[in-house]
């Protein structure tokens, strides 16, 4: 058994062990703070439903597993934006620049924006609303270094920071993601780990939560309702993939994955993925989870996707989409996403 592979099995025993009974206690099941961490970013990782830990690399990484950045699907740089259409008419924006640092490795940065749109304004007064409206705002920002640590193991961390802001009150927080990949080869077994969004709990304050309070001897103060705090929605994913190369001309990648969750059921995932000289893609995931009681609840089912990549001179250009099935049809939504890269 090489060395390198040694490592990567050291490294993988040590963090399973630290971290699975963290990310997995589930003490507050639908209680976790910024839920908006939990939506996907880009078409590729939806549409295999987050199965290709183990092999995903690029600019799409930084949200899977941030260890895959410190491998560029172009020369230098690469920058991606994706729209997602998500149920209830909400839209999620996200935009990603990632570039070479020489042999230091790779360093990228993201803003994701979740857009719910107008929400009327109601109070403890006026329950049937008071004729004013305000705009919820979510912003994820992440600043992601990776690097290939030696030519089978590849590293990568994330950090970021977190902006909820609702009428008159905010939170604000900070999370770190962390990855490894083993890549076994062009064609062969590749191996992943990610775990995501560790970090300090988030408790929203501001001036929304000012209530006027009467005094026993008739006078008035202003006390701020002291609200809980929330912690992250923790999670471990171990992902195993395996990529089988023909002629040259083929791709055909598998990947599984387990990810233990701290907010939810834990999830089975299972994806297939194939590419024709690596410019036209096909892609198609399901997820299994474990409490089956959970698993008739969930909102999404499998998901599906195709690409188009193609080099125009110095630069590389990508086109790729992914629906994921919802299953409450009450909703009467697609949740639709499209991708553009480009690679410089």
């Amino acid at each position: 058994m090489k060395l390198s592979f040694k490592i990567f099995l050291i490294i993988l025993t040590i963090l399973f062990a630290v971290n699975l009974t963290q990310a997995g206690p589930r003490k507050k099941l639908g209680t976790s703070a910024a839920p908006e961490l939990l939506i996907p970013v880009g078409s590729i990782g939806t549409s295999l439903a987050g199965s290709n830990t183990s092999f995903q690399t690029g600019i799409d990484a930084m949200y899977w597993n941030p260890a895959g950045l410190s491998q560029l699907n172009s020369p230098n740089v690469e920058a991606m934006f994706s729209h997602m259409n998500y149920f209830a008419d909400m839209k999620v924006e996200y935009l990603g620049v990632a570039a070479k640092l020489g042999g230091l490795g790779v360093l990228g940065f993201g803003v994701k924006a979740y857009n719910i749109g107008d929400i009327e304004q109601t109070t403890e007064i006026q329950p049937e609303g008071t004729g004013a409206t305000f705009s919820p705002s979510y912003i994820v920002g992440n600043l992601t270094f990776a690097r290939q640590m030696t030519d089978r193991i590849r590293f990568g961390a994330n950090v970021k920071v977190i902006n909820e802001s609702v009428a008159d009150v905010s939170s604000t927080g900070v999370g770190f993601d962390f990855g490894i990949q083993y890549k076994g080869g062009e064609s062969g077994f590749n191996f992943g780990i990610a775990i995501k969004n560790l970090g300090p709990s988030m408790t929203f304050n501001g001036s929304g939560l000012d209530r006027t309070i009467l005094l026993p001897n008739g006078q008035q103060t202003i006390q701020r309702v002291v609200l809980q705090s929330f912690d992250l929605p923790t999670a471990l994913d171990l992902g195993i993939g395996y990529i089988y190369n023909y002629k040259k001309m083929m791709d055909f990648a598998l990947g599984v994955s387990f990810q233990n969750n701290s907010f939810s059921s834990d999830e089975f995932k299972f994806g297939l993925e194939y590419n024709y000289k690596k410019m036209f893609y096909l892609r198609g995931s399901f997820t299994v989870y474990t409490d089956k009681s959970g698993s008739s609840e969930q909102l999404f089912g499998p998901s599906f996707g195709a690409g188009l990549h193609y080099p125009f001179g110095s630069v590389s250009l990508g086109l790729d989409y992914a629906y994921r099935v919802i299953n409450e049809s009450a909703l009467n939504s697609t949740n639709q996403f499209f991708t553009l890269s480009l690679g410089f």
